[in-house]
């Protein structure tokens, strides 16, 4: 950790450092700290604003894709200037200019089966912020091999969820959801749409698990399963325990 904070950083994180629950060592542990988003559009974007604001040292970024005027409805760190450009340079501009205590790292790719561990394995904890169900099987299982905490986040149309995963210490994604649907079982946001405030609302709750998790306060949704109906404005949490037969950590 950082032996001190300098003058302006006890300027800027001022509202932790009176806070009894964080204070100078805990901001000296988010300073130190190492955040991997995978997917940098809707539920990273406010993970990411919200995890470099907070002082978490070291932010690295994946996503392949470059933005798009479909995207700024949702996807708020970026403008309309910014169309055509990679998601992730444009994010990591955005960062350093609202923080710039914080080191960003970029991965213009597509998270697959041979990348995934060389991208996950140097990160205190993990981001699951991807669009797609294929990519969201991948991380589960390759933090749960890694023995990596995972924060996951998932939104659809007018609903998101939240869960965060610690393997070895709770059921993980395939515990809850063993099988990867079938193809046309889910519309995506292209076709299906979304309400781009919800997007907002969990990945800022994605974000506030990994700070938890960083600081080593509070209580994780380990073993449970939050979910918002932005129609109602409803939150409801459902447990869920260790599948013993679960083929990626049922032995653990």
């Amino acid at each position: 950790m950082p032996a001190d904070l300098t003058s302006a950083q006890r300027e800027r994180y001022r509202k932790h450092l009176i806070f009894d629950a964080i204070g100078e060592k805990g901001q000296r542990k988010l300073l130190s700290s190492k955040a991997l988003i995978i997917g940098a559009g809707g539920l990273g974007s406010p993970a990411a604003l919200y995890l470099a604001s907070c002082g978490v040292g070291t932010i690295g970024l994946v996503d392949s894709d470059d933005l798009e005027l479909s995207n700024l409805h949702r996807q708020v760190l970026y403008s309309t200037g910014d169309i055509g450009k990679p998601k992730v340079l444009l994010a990591e501009k955005r960062l350093k200019e609202i923080n710039p205590d914080v080191n960003i790292r970029t991965y213009k790719v597509r998270m697959d089966a041979d990348n995934a561990k060389g991208l996950i394995k140097d990160y205190d904890v993990i981001l699951d912020c991807a669009d797609n169900f294929e990519t969201k099987y991948l991380i589960n299982d390759t933090c749960v091999s890694l023995d990596k905490a995972l924060a996951h986040g998932g939104i659809y149309g007018f609903d998101g969820q939240v869960t965060f995963i610690l393997p070895g210490k709770g059921p993980c994604y395939r515990c809850i959801f063993p099988e990867l649907p079938g193809p046309g079982a889910f519309r995506d946001c292209q076709q299906a749409g979304i309400l781009g405030s919800v997007p907002a609302v969990i990945g800022a709750l994605q974000a506030n698990e990994a700070l938890k998790y960083l600081l080593g306060i509070g209580k994780n949704l380990v073993g449970r399963l939050l979910r918002y109906d932005a129609l109602t404005g409803e939150f409801r949490i459902s447990e869920y325990k260790k599948d013993v037969k679960c083929p990626v950590c049922g032995g653990r």
